[in-house]
């Protein structure tokens, strides 16, 4: 990630966090997508063995944690914050989902720092540290049940981030050389002498069985070494039925 990553920006602010475990798997689902900066308010237990063992090599993210005793000092010098609930407050401001909030959060980071704030296990945010932030972002699950873990409901806001700041791009498998139209014609005429050597097809009554397999080799895309792999298995069934004809 460098500076000009618009995901630098972003911290993650865990608020009275009581299991040291939830602040290791967070590090980790931060790091996964690119996020380093984490801030932790009035913490229970921190630092704390659980915390480094479910950090999973993300512990230089705990190791840089900010920790403060008030929300105020984890929001200091942030242009927006997005408090994170699943339930519906009396007195909200804006509700975004976690998808159009992760949108604005990366366009803010363009010129400021952001925070995304999680509460306790238990009861989340109090609707007073609801209220210090600049927004509500939700993240939508089973009404019927619609509580996330804490470092799951951070893994899945950390995904927006980076998806909203750097896309879906992924990695690609290898490509190898495509057969040629000559090896194909080559494969479908071998198959045409060892089907009809075998007497499955019928040069007579062929109905419709090569428009079928043009059509399903079309599909495929066959490569180069496909074909040698196709030609190869008929060589096998052309040499089983020259022994079985002589025996």
């Amino acid at each position: 990630m460098t500076r000009h990553d618009p995901l630098a920006r972003v911290r993650i602010v865990l608020v009275r966090t009581s299991l040291p475990a939830n602040i290791g798997a967070t590090a980790r689902a931060m790091l996964t997508m690119g996020l380093t900066r984490l801030a932790l308010v009035a913490p229970k237990r921190f630092p704390h063995p659980d915390a480094t063992a479910l950090a999973t090599g993300a512990t230089f993210v705990l190791d840089a944690a900010n920790v403060v005793g008030t929300l105020a000092d984890a929001l200091a010098g942030t242009s927006l914050s997005i408090a994170l609930s699943a339930r519906p407050r009396h007195f909200a401001g804006r509700v975004l989902g976690i998808r159009d909030a992760a949108h604005e959060a990366i366009t803010h980071a363009a010129s400021g720092d952001v925070a995304l704030v999680f509460g306790t296990e238990m009861s989340g945010l109090s609707n007073d540290e609801v209220a210090r932030c600049s927004a509500i972002a939700t993240i939508a699950a089973n009404p019927d049940y619609a509580s996330l873990n804490l470092a799951a409901a951070v893994q899945v806001a950390a995904w927006e981030l980076r998806m909203a700041a750097h896309g879906g791009d992924v990695w690609n498998a290898p490509r190898f050389r495509s057969a040629t139209h000559e090896d194909i014609e080559a494969l479908y005429a071998h198959a045409q002498r060892t089907l009809e050597a075998l007497g499955f097809y019928d040069p007579k009554h062929p109905r419709r069985l090569w428009p079928r397999l043009r059509r399903l080799f079309a599909r495929a895309g066959l490569e180069h070494e496909e074909v040698h792999i196709f030609r190869g298995i008929l060589a096998a069934i052309d040499d089983a039925c020259d022994r079985a004809r002589r025996a």
